[in-house]
């Protein structure tokens, strides 16, 4: 697996390989294009998962996934920090989200 200093660097990276859509998550789904577009658990597969740890500063550590939609072809990054399920999502959404 690629090995990146910063997520503003993984990020460009991942952008270069397609990965062109700002996902953003919600209860139930992630959403794009403004919230005008979105992807249900059963039609999105994490491709790729990046952790980033800042020791110095806990409120920086944050986890980047790379997600594609065979179904709808589409391909996008979201990020989010350690604290991603503290907001209320759907279990199928967790599931998805919860990578190793």
């Amino acid at each position: 697996m690629e090995n990146y200093e910063t997520l503003s660097e993984a990020i460009n990276q991942l952008k270069a390989q397609g990965y062109t859509e700002d996902f953003n998550l919600m209860e139930n789904c992630i959403a794009c294009r403004n919230g005008d577009f979105k992807i249900f658990h059963d039609e999105f597969h994490v491709d790729k998962f990046f952790r980033f740890e800042d020791e110095t500063n806990p409120s920086d550590q944050s986890i980047l996934y790379a997600i594609s939609s065979p179904k709808h072809h589409i391909k996008g990054v979201l990020v989010n920090g350690y604290g991603i399920y503290s907001d209320t999502i759907a279990n199928e959404m967790m599931d998805k989200l919860n990578v190793h």
